[in-house]
Formats: structure tokens, sequence, C-alpha cells
């Protein structure tokens, strides 16, 4: 893949963050730029994959070296501890490349499940499943959607887990099981009580391990994406597969908690991740209108041009803004849950309006394979789905604005 030339990853320190933090964004944006860009196209496929693997291992090493591996994680598991807003300062640089997060140790869905894992795991499960994902020796696929139910509603998850004595045994059909073809193990979401047992829906949820080596496991196929047909979103059958009790993650029950904390943290990384390709895109949508001659003039010339400019600012500028204020809220320890639907809303739609236009500017450039657009324009049209569609979001952005009326109160814009 033939990268055009790029702008320099302009990267100045803030005035309002901690030294530590710009130095982070510093020192991020100096690998991202000097040794992830570059290589993009070796990434890709044109280094033998052993060579490939040598470069990625290479990589990390430097990034380890700079105290740079997993800004997810607090210190005591080997992340830097830096808080989920200065997650979001950092994944703003890291998202220009669709390889940073794999070399920076933070790639999904493997950071979910540890996340998960080190609110909700035993002792015992950390040290099995949890380290090795952290020394990058292993990774993981988390297993929640299914075919033949709505991904918008996880409470009609019909994948059974039936205790035997100690072992539970799964029943089912998941699909868009991210990462299922590399993965070491799955975290598998299972209805675990029956429907006349008491209770309401959710507690009748449990995450379990499931070692991919397990009898029962079997991946039917890669689902296509986009016409992508080798991908690692997998269609994956669970038949009689026997597990031991001790890997069933948390109380029985919690699952659909479990399941919010790292949806809820997701859907965050997935809007940084939006701001960071949007930055990319607008530099090279703007460097491409001061090279390209058209028509007699320069395209930087035609208001046409100019105002996909201004717009896209503006888009970057609402979504970098409104991911900022969720990730001041998480950290806070408030209640983000109205700005994460708002930001899930907003920021892949913007996200697809700015990588449209930048397509717009570089014609058919834009939608071949030698500028990442054509890659970002599908990610942001997925992610109106992914992690819960947008109408959900509206619908719960709503009702939580109605609530606070009914309540006599109004909306805090300033909180």
């Amino acid at each position: 893949m033939a990268i055009p030339s790029l702008a320099t990853l302009a990267v100045a320190p803030i005035p309002s963050l901690s030294d530590e933090v710009n130095q982070i964004r510093l020192d991020t944006a100096k690998i991202v730029s000097e040794h992830i860009i570059p290589n993009e196209g070796n990434f890709a496929g044109e280094l033998p994959e052993t060579e490939r693997q040598a470069l990625i291992m290479e990589l990390r090493t430097h990034v380890k070296e700079s105290n740079l591996w997993a800004p997810h994680l607090p210190k005591e598991y080997g992340g830097m501890g830096i808080g989920f807003l200065g997650h979001a300062y950092m994944n703003e640089i890291l998202a220009w490349s669709p390889w940073s997060n794999t070399i920076f140790g933070v790639q999904a869905p493997t950071s979910g499940n540890q996340t998960v894992l080190i609110k909700y795991g035993t002792e015992a499960q950390k040290k099995k499943f949890l380290e090795p994902t952290i020394s990058g020796e292993q990774t993981s696929c988390f297993s929640m959607t299914e075919p033949d139910n709505a991904g918008s509603d996880p409470r009609s998850i019909q994948t059974t887990a039936v205790r035997d004595g100690d072992e539970w045994v799964i029943n089912g059909r998941k699909w868009f099981t991210s990462n299922g073809q590399n993965a070491a193990w799955a975290l598998v979401m299972c209805r675990t009580e029956v429907e006349d047992e008491g209770g309401d829906v959710n507690s009748k949820m449990t995450q379990i391990i499931v070692p991919t080596d397990t009898p029962g496991f079997h991946i039917e196929r890669s689902v296509p994406v986009w016409g992508h047909v080798s991908g690692s979103h997998c269609e994956i059958t669970y038949k009689d597969c026997r597990v031991p009790l001790e890997n069933q993650l948390g109380s029985r029950g919690t699952g659909h908690a479990a399941a919010q904390d790292r949806l809820g943290a997701g859907r965050v990384y997935h809007c940084m991740n939006c701001v960071g390709q949007m930055w990319r895109a607008f530099d090279l949508m703007v460097k491409r209108a001061t090279e390209r001659k058209v028509h007699g003039g320069m395209l930087e010339d035609k208001q046409f041009i100019q105002g996909f400019i201004a717009d896209s600012y503006m888009d970057i500028q609402a979504s970098r803004l409104m991911t900022l204020h969720c990730a001041e809220i998480i950290d806070s320890g408030g209640d983000p849950r109205t700005d994460i639907s708002s930001i899930k809303v907003f920021v892949p739609n913007a996200m697809h309006r700015v990588v449209d236009r930048a397509i717009q500017v570089h014609g058919a450039m834009g939608v071949s394979g030698d500028t990442p657009l054509a890659g970002m324009y599908l990610g942001a049209r997925t992610l109106r789905i992914a992690d819960g569609p947008d109408e959900v979001h509206r619908i719960l952005i709503a009702k939580n604005v109605l609530k606070r009326y009914h309540d006599g109160l109004s909306w805090d814009f300033g909180v």
C-alpha cells in the first residue's frame, strides 16, 4: 500500500494538561510518525510474515522501553495507569494509524477483556488468562452477539450454560466474535438461569471464560464484512462445551453488568479512535488541496474545498471536545451514560462526514488502497451499528433528559 506523503504530525503541549500527559503525547507522536506510519505497507503484508512479526516485536519493545505500553491498564498490571482522560489524549495520537494499538498493547477486544478480568476475575483467573495477554503471549476474543437475536438487546441472548457437577456445559451460536481466529480464549456471554427462576433478565446472564481449544468450540466461518472474506469476525458454535466452574467470571448472574462495564468503556475508546482517524483524514485532505492543481488552479482556492476544510474542522473539534468531556466525567466518578451515548452517535457520524470529504478531494485515489481513507470510511459506517445502533442511544439520551424534567429538574450542560 503506497501511503501518500504526510504533513508532520503536529503535537504541541496543551497548557491545561500535566507535564506527564503532555510528554506522553509527544513521545507517542514521535513513535507513530517516525516508526509506525512509514511501515504501514510492511504491516499490511508487503514484508514476509516472519519479518513483519519481527518488526512488530521490535517496535513493541521500543514502546515498552519508552514506558508507553498498555495505556488502559493500571500500573500494578503492567500498564501506564494514566486514567481515562490521559488515555483519551494519548489515543487521539495512536489512532492516526490502525497499527498503533497492536504495537502499544491496547488492542480490542483483548483490552476490554483485560479490564473486565481486573475488576471481576479471581487471582487464579488473572494468573492463567490475564497475565499472558498483558505480556503479549496471547490474545482473546469477546463472544456475545448472536445471529438469531438482536445485538441491540443483549438480554435476548439464548446461548446457555448449564451446571453439571463441577463444570459448565455451554451450547449456542455466536457471530461477530472479533479476533476469534487468533484468540487463546473467549469471554462468552451465557444465559445461566431459566425464565421461571425469578429475578429480572439481567440477573440471568453470566460471562464464562472458554479456552478456544475446548472440545465443542468450533469456528464455523469468518463472517465477510464489507466484502472482506479473510477477517477475524467469526461465527462460532458451542456444542456441549465443558469448562470448569471456576472459569465463571464474577458472581453468577453478573454477566450483564460486566458487559456494560466493558461496552461503555469500549464506546469511548472507539470515539477516541475516531477522533485520531478524523485528524489524519483532515491532514491528508488539506495537504492534497495544497498540492493538487485542477481546472487552472489549486484545489485550495476552490470555495467548495474551502467549505470542506471548514466543515471538517468543526466536526473534528466538536467530536474531540465531546469525547474528552465524557472521559473527564468517567475519571471524576460521575454518571457518563448520557454522554457515552451522545458521543457514540455523534462522533462516528462526524467521522463519516470528514472522511467522505477527504475521499472526494482525493478523487479516484480516495477509494483506492493507496490511502487509509477507504478503510476509515467503512469503519465509520460500521460504528453506527457496533456497540449499539444509533437509534438505541438516541432513545437512552432522550429518556435520561426527560427523567430529570419529570423529577422537576432541568438539564445542566455545565456538568
